[in-house]
């Protein structure tokens, strides 16, 4: 599929992703919060967490297991209808736990997405992992 949908918002799209990835790299949960809907959803490893405040609160649990990370993304799709946008994303993690050893992972969102007062917020982000690697 090809990128569909006024250019404004899929750049705006593309922002939000990077302010994702930027919270991420900076441990820095008010941020990463921000970019999710009040009542998102979250498929991540087996797991549903539904809510902003839950899928804040398993993030900030998750990332206290690393001193180190570096997240990269780049939407392969992305395809927006009025309000809403389904987009999927190619990640790349360095990550360095707190204990143990680091890892490379590569790994695949398929994102559903909805604009609420002019700016665009995660519905739901179901994250699969593609390869992984201890380095």
């Amino acid at each position: 599929m090809s990128h569909t949908g006024p250019i404004e918002d899929r750049l705006a799209i593309r922002e939000l992703l990077d302010t994702y990835g930027d919270a991420v790299c900076r441990h820095d949960a008010d941020a990463w919060e921000m970019n999710w809907a009040q009542d998102g959803l979250w498929s991540i490893r087996g797991n549903e967490v539904k809510g902003r405040q839950a899928i804040r609160a398993y993030w900030v649990n998750a990332m206290a297991a690393y001193r180190f990370i570096s997240f990269s993304s780049y939407p392969g799709d992305i395809q927006v209808v009025g309000d809403t946008a389904r987009v999927r994303v190619q990640t790349t993690e360095w990550l360095t736990p707190v204990e143990g050893r680091s890892r490379r992972q590569h790994g695949t969102y398929e994102d559903r997405l909805v604009k609420i007062g002019g700016r665009w917020h995660f519905a739901h982000r179901s994250f699969t992992v593609n390869e992984m690697q201890e380095i």
